[in-house]
């Protein structure tokens, strides 16, 4: 199998997973959004955040460093050593859990009252040790099978555990179920996450070989991979999170941090359905080509830069024109404030899954300490501008802050990557994607606010796509090995018929560049 059959093949099972876990979980998330109403969702969303804050402190150099080492081990050949590889990284991950539970008992401790107010802490703080320990053991695992470039088990765990959720929330909907009751769901459905994802990754680990060890050379590549990623993770969550929630909550009201969090979920899940669904795919692909080369990887991050470039710049034309009537029409009237938050949220996302190439650079060619000055750097940014911003402006203030730092992280994270690989990205590619979208937006604007808001999504995103990908064709934004590969999926699935679609696929690919990658 080919690089590009085995990249696809990957992307399809990736796609699977990541369709079915967030087009589901949205579809709960808008349950759960228009049963409480923004003022309870405001409270309810500052609960799960402290959850998302304690899974990734304690899976912060876990979760990356199953992925990273388990693929390097399995492409030199080593798979005796991927047990005790693993073995080393549950014990780690059970002591920063540890930290995690103890910083949490400190904060309802001395801060429960503002936190979480009206709140039972006592019952918050279990709900957080459960829930912590519970969504962390799922990550790794998911982490253990992306090592493996198992895409095909992640897809299997979504499949089952999302809709299994959704049915929960769904009971809990009927039943007229309280923000307490909502949170013993989620609970639930962590146990089944877990439950399935351990069942899904045995199969894949080796057997246990008596008196493995990892070569301390290597040893010390995990330790100091885990400091860094421990750092980056922890810091970073701040800058790549919706901390917006909290200092909504602090400074202005409940209601403005539930309009904020739809916008911003919504906003998440459309980027990864998107772009993110390749993106997923890149650090066992970029650990894999850095084990052949520098100049391989190099190649691969600016390939990867421009196919990336090609599905999130449709998708911000998208959410600039009609994202008053996509939450218009998701969430209802309460949560009509939330449309510019998604237009500027979806924004930032779909820039920020742009770097993805270049960070699955970094983190394989063990450039930690970069990336977490980088992340230090914003995540300080972020807080700072939150608190100054928040306070004053309110819920304007929040999307000034997370407009900002999205474009200035993105910014420097693809100088650093740049200057690590000494590849350079089409920029004069990514100008041609840039204008195909901003022109296919203009011609999608008569639509907006004409029509009923399904009509307006329906329709104005037909036209819109359609003129990008006429534009993009035109403009030569696809290389001549993606046209190639389109013309083989076109004839394999509709054996070339109609025949205009067969001559502008031969029209594009005459004009078109030289092979291009991932």
């Amino acid at each position: 199998m080919n690089t590009r059959a085995h990249t696809l093949r990957n992307t399809f099972f990736s796609s699977v997973g990541l369709y079915t876990e967030y087009v589901l979980g949205m579809l709960t998330s808008i349950i759960i959004a228009r049963h409480l109403g923004p003022d309870e969702y405001g409270a309810y969303s500052l609960v799960i955040w402290l959850v998302a804050v304690g899974v990734a402190t304690t899976n912060s150099g876990t979760a990356s460093a199953a992925i990273k080492f388990v693929a390097e081990l399995r492409g030199s050949g080593n798979l005796e050593m991927i047990p005790t590889l693993l073995d080393y990284l549950r014990r780690a991950q059970r002591l920063f859990l540890l930290f995690v539970l103890l910083a949490g008992a400190a904060v309802f401790l001395f801060a429960g009252d503002h936190v979480a107010p009206g709140m039972n802490h006592l019952m918050l703080m279990g709900f957080l040790v459960v829930s912590v320990a519970l969504r962390a053991s799922y990550m790794f695992n998911i982490g253990v099978a992306k090592g493996f470039e198992n895409f095909r088990a992640t897809a299997i765990v979504s499949l089952v555990s999302t809709p299994i959720n959704l049915g929960l929330v769904i009971a809990a909907w009927f039943f007229d179920a309280s923000v307490e009751w909502l949170l013993a769901v989620f609970v639930v459905s962590g146990l089944v996450f877990y439950a399935v994802s351990l069942r899904q990754i045995r199969p894949l680990i080796p057997a246990r070989v008596p008196g493995t060890r990892i070569p301390d050379a290597l040893m010390g590549r995990v330790r100091r991979h885990m400091g860094w990623t421990t750092l980056t993770v922890s810091v970073g969550f701040l800058a790549a999170s919706e901390v917006e929630v909290l200092f909504l909550t602090l400074y202005a009201d409940s209601h403005d941090a539930g309009q904020f969090k739809v916008a911003y979920q919504l906003a998440i899940g459309a980027a990864t359905l998107v772009p993110g669904v390749f993106g997923a795919l890149l650090l066992p692909m970029m650990a894999n080509a850095l084990s052949r080369g520098r100049e391989v990887a190099g190649r691969r991050f600016v390939a990867s830069t421009g196919y990336l470039a090609l599905l999130a710049m449709p998708l911000m034309a998208f959410g600039a024109v009609f994202s008053d009537a996509v939450i218009h029409l998701l969430y209802g009237d309460a949560y009509l404030a939330a449309g510019p938050v998604f237009a500027v949220c979806l924004a930032g996302a779909a820039i920020t899954t742009m770097t993805q190439g270049g960070s699955s650079l970094l983190v394989s060619a063990d450039r930690q300490r970069s990336i977490l000055m980088l992340v230090i750097g914003s995540a300080l940014l972020k807080v700072l501008l939150d608190a100054v911003l928040i306070m004053h402006f309110g819920l304007d203030g929040a999307i000034v802050a997370y407009g900002l730092v999205a474009l200035i992280n993105a910014s420097a994270m693809m100088a650093l990557s740049i200057r690590v690989s000494r590849a350079m990205p089409d920029w004069l590619r990514m100008l041609r994607i840039a204008l195909a979208a901003a022109v296919a937006a203009l011609v999608a604007l008569p639509l907006r606010g004409q029509l009923l808001p399904w009509a307006q999504i329906v329709f104005g995103g037909l036209l819109l796509g359609a003129a990008y990908v006429a534009l993009t064709m035109l403009l030569g934004c696809w290389s001549r090995g993606d046209i190639e590969h389109l013309q083989q999926l076109y004839q394999r699935f509709v054996p070339g018929k109609p025949r205009m679609g067969t001559r502008l696929l031969e029209w594009a690919h005459d004009r078109a560049p030289g092979e291009g990658a991932p």
